[in-house]
């Protein structure tokens, strides 16, 4: 499994948001294209997200460990690239 992994739902709004802030963040800071998360709709993928301690979506991982669940901000999005960067760099 990738080391980076986002859960969602499609049908989620908070997640349809936290997607569009990913692809406008790595349009902006080149470092962040470089950086990516396997998908999983928990909906269509119940086998691999029962798996993973967690409860709202979004919820991003980043190199195995959770660092966000549930609504996220802009903000939030872009520390979760930049740690994702970092984690990446290692």
């Amino acid at each position: 499994m990738e080391k980076n992994l986002l859960f969602i739902l499609k049908s989620c709004p908070y997640c349809k948001q936290a997607l569009s802030w990913m692809e406008e963040l790595k349009k902006e800071n080149p470092a962040y294209e470089e950086v990516a998360f396997t998908i999983i709709d928990e909906k269509e993928n119940p086998d691999i997200a029962d798996k993973y301690d967690y409860y709202l979506v979004p919820t991003y991982y980043v190199n195995g460990k959770k660092v966000h669940e549930g609504a996220a901000s802009r903000e939030i999005v872009e520390n979760i690239l930049k740690e994702a960067t970092l984690s990446s760099e290692k």
